[in-house]
């Protein structure tokens, strides 16, 4: 494709995707220990950092060597600069006893106000470097070079080497640490380690995206992994795949959406940066997979929830005709007295009833229980009394007060509880009202 073979798109787009695809490996480890604000302090830390490397680098431009000892530079300062932030940050946290929330925002502001001083001096006495600073604010991948994409590429060989290395003690660690010391793993090492992976990750992705919108980068595509898959591995190609993807389609949709706009003459100076669309891109798909993932995703979710509520519903429609009696012929009217529902949804739920089998319609507004009906309802019915009676004998509730408890319980009552409850009950015939359990062999 023209993107990875154009001098002009080839750096951007391949030096995005490495930066996103070790972000989204670092940003895994970072989104699982719940340490999300840490990407964020730390791109900001490294902020002075890049001042002082792109100073720094000013006698090699002098000579004509522009593009390496620069990008060397800056990566070793903002390197520097983010770890003595993290220093700071483990200092309070451990020394002075400052919460973890308020560390991260003092080192965070303190360390960003000290990178804006800098540069604000460095405005008026070297112009030429600071207009070189200012694509690390939100970044600004288009002027890459091939320097970037070979520098860019051994960091993230780095980070995978690591990753892929250290595989176990990771996920060990991440996910029981009292079980990691058990294993008598060295958990300070492998801290300090992974501390060290997200600064270099940060390091790696503010020339693209830039230090205020880095941390976005790091939580995004895991986040919107860890909808898709409960495994460790899994979640690392998963994350890493979006990564890619978003890197890509940012600079795609950065480019060709800046060139449609411009077609419309009005839209000529309207731009779409590369570092914001990516971000977005990364931020679209996490919406989507918070939204539609088969498992997790809030529309599943939903789903799961309205067939819960559905199903209570008609097993309390059925507990309530068997309440009148196996045979009786019970009225809308009767139903809908003791269930707060609308006339349109106990209609429709009486004729789901009644297609599945478990009701019969007798006349125009009344309804019986078939065979399968009152199994139901007698299991639903035996699962609510038994509960009370739990609650009366084994737990110690009063008797006014069960009721409502097995009216939620008897919902979700397994038969593996319900086996547990019988035996511990002895068969019980009778509820703390001293009306009738339904026997077992009555019911499905």
């Amino acid at each position: 494709m023209i993107y990875f073979v154009d001098p002009v798109l080839r750096a951007p787009t391949i030096g995005c995707m490495l930066m996103c695809f070790a972000a989204a490996l670092v940003g895994v480890i970072v989104f699982l220990r719940r340490q999300s604000l840490l990407g964020e302090t730390l791109s900001h830390a490294s902020y002075p950092g890049i001042i002082v490397g792109i100073v720094a680098s000013a006698p090699f431009a002098a000579k004509g060597y522009e593009d390496l000892p620069a990008a060397i530079a800056v990566i070793v300062g903002a390197f520097f600069s983010a770890w003595l932030g993290s220093c700071t940050i483990e200092f309070m946290k451990r020394r002075l006893k400052v919460h973890a929330d308020a560390a991260l925002c003092f080192v965070l502001s303190v360390f960003f106000g000290v990178g804006l001083t800098l540069a604000s001096h460095v405005q008026f006495t070297h112009t030429a470097l600071y207009l070189k600073m200012l694509p690390f604010i939100y970044g600004q991948p288009a002027t890459m070079t091939d320097v970037h994409i070979v520098i860019y590429a051994l960091l993230s060989l780095v980070i995978v080497a690591v990753v892929t290395l250290l595989y176990k003690e990771l996920q060990a660690i991440t996910f029981d640490r009292d079980y990691a010391y058990s294993l008598s793993i060295n958990v300070k090492v492998i801290n300090a380690i992974v501390l060290f992976l997200i600064v270099l990750a940060v390091i790696v992705g503010i020339r693209s995206v830039g230090v205020v919108l880095m941390s976005a980068m790091l939580i995004a595509p895991a986040a919107a992994a860890r909808q898709w898959t409960n495994k460790f591995g899994t979640l690392l190609v998963v994350a890493s795949l979006i990564g890619i993807f978003s890197g890509f389609f940012g600079n795609v949709l950065s480019v060709e959406g800046a060139r449609a706009l411009s077609r419309g003459g009005v839209y000529m100076h309207l731009s779409l940066p590369t570092g914001p669309m990516i971000v977005l891109v990364a931020g679209f798909i996490c919406l989507l997979s918070l939204l539609f993932a088969p498992q997790r995703g809030l529309l599943q979710r939903w789903r799961r929830a309205l067939r819960f509520r559905f199903r209570c519903v008609c097993e309390n429609v059925l507990k309530t005709i068997w309440y009148v009696g196996p045979n009786s012929k019970v009225s809308v009217e009767r139903i809908r007295a003791r269930e707060e529902i609308s006339l349109f949804y106990l209609r429709f739920i009486l004729w789901r009833l009644k297609s599945a089998g478990w009701l019969e319609k007798v006349s125009k507004r009344r309804y019986r229980l078939t065979e399968d009906g009152h199994k139901w309802a007698a299991k639903i019915v035996r699962l609510h009394r038994l509960w009370e009676l739990y609650l009366a004998d084994v737990v110690g509730v009063g008797v006014e007060r069960v009721h409502r408890s097995a009216e939620e319980m008897e919902h979700i009552i397994s038969e593996e509880v319900e086996d547990q409850l019988t035996t511990m009950l002895s068969n019980p015939t009778s509820d703390p009202h001293s009306q009738p359990i339904p026997p077992r062999n009555v019911v499905i």
